[in-house]
């Protein structure tokens, strides 16, 4: 695996939305951000185009832009300004020599979650399941978002994982596993299977987590994992947020209740609990990094 230079303050951050947009009052608003805590900004001029209502201009614009900040030899690392809908569009699109040839610290998540999997898994190249600037640094990047995220970006590696104070990891199935961390959002994975982009787990740690929607959808994407091998195919699994997940028929049954029983017969270590996703804090992950986890000590570490 290629490993992007390390983030330090004053480096220029290339802002880009590969799925929807941002207005521009909050464009600026993410500049002066990223401007605050020590770095200069290039943003991308889709960031505020609302083409079609939800999309960021159009799928061969965003790929342009997306690949212009990987050539810009100003940029230093790129980071999206939300998530939304519609990444999946640029995929054929996009100039993957350009993100091979120039590679960069990329993060993001929820539906860059697209993206972040052909990085790492055809491109060979790190990216990071972490932050991004108006949907967690502009209103609330609470302390450990941020020393998560520096910690992953800049510090020294390996790495472990570590839980904001009074969040503690837990045991679903007990074991250790060690593999090449690969996931993100569970609903674009879900969508993924059957096309080129389609995640590998054979012999990996799965990361997955979510947001919105009911335990039916989500009960409905890990039975769709399973039933396409994915899951089973995968060395140890981690769950993080599912956030805003409800159950209007029945509270007390919850969404680690309905993984307990869709993975009662996966044999693989399962820990569950990270605080990574789609709430805060928000730690980082470095997809693509190796991982070794273990139940017993409660232990993730990362090296890349």
């Amino acid at each position: 695996m290629i490993s992007p230079k390390r983030l330090k303050k004053g480096d220029t951050i290339g802002m880009v939305s590969i799925s929807s947009p941002i207005t521009t009052e909050r464009v600026q608003a993410c500049i002066k951000k990223l401007e605050e805590i020590g770095f200069k900004v290039k943003a991308g001029k889709n960031l505020d185009d609302f083409h079609g209502g939800f999309m960021a201009g159009t799928a061969k614009e965003r790929a342009e832009i997306l690949a212009e900040m990987f050539r810009d030899p100003e940029v230093d690392a790129i980071f999206c300004a939300r998530g939304g809908d519609s990444g999946s569009q640029c995929l054929p699109l996009i100039d993957y020599d350009a993100i091979r040839e120039n590679p960069k610290i990329f993060m993001g998540y929820s539906d860059v979650t697209c993206l972040s999997t052909v990085i790492v898994q055809k491109l060979e190249i790190v990216c990071f399941h972490g932050p991004m600037v108006s949907s967690n640094m502009v209103d609330h990047f609470d302390a450990e978002t941020e020393a998560s995220m520096f910690e992953v970006l800049s510090g020294d590696r390996p790495c472990r994982f570590w839980n904001p104070k009074g969040k503690k990891l837990q045991v679903m199935h007990p074991g250790s596993a060690e593999g090449q961390l690969v996931g993100g959002n569970l609903c674009l994975i879900s969508a993924g299977l059957g096309t080129e982009y389609e995640l590998d787990t054979e012999g990996k740690i799965l990361f997955l987590e979510d947001v919105h929607g009911d335990v039916g959808e989500t009960e409905r994407n890990i039975s769709h994992l399973i039933l396409a091998g994915t899951i089973q195919k995968a060395k140890g699994l981690l769950l993080g947020q599912f956030t805003d997940i409800s159950n209007v028929n029945d509270p007390s049954y919850t969404t680690i209740d309905c993984f307990r029983e869709l993975l009662a017969d996966v044999p693989i270590p399962i820990m569950y609990g990270l605080e990574s996703g789609h709430d805060f804090p928000m730690m980082t992950l470095p997809l693509g990094a190796d991982c070794r986890m273990d139940t017993e000590t409660r232990e993730i570490v990362f090296n890349w």
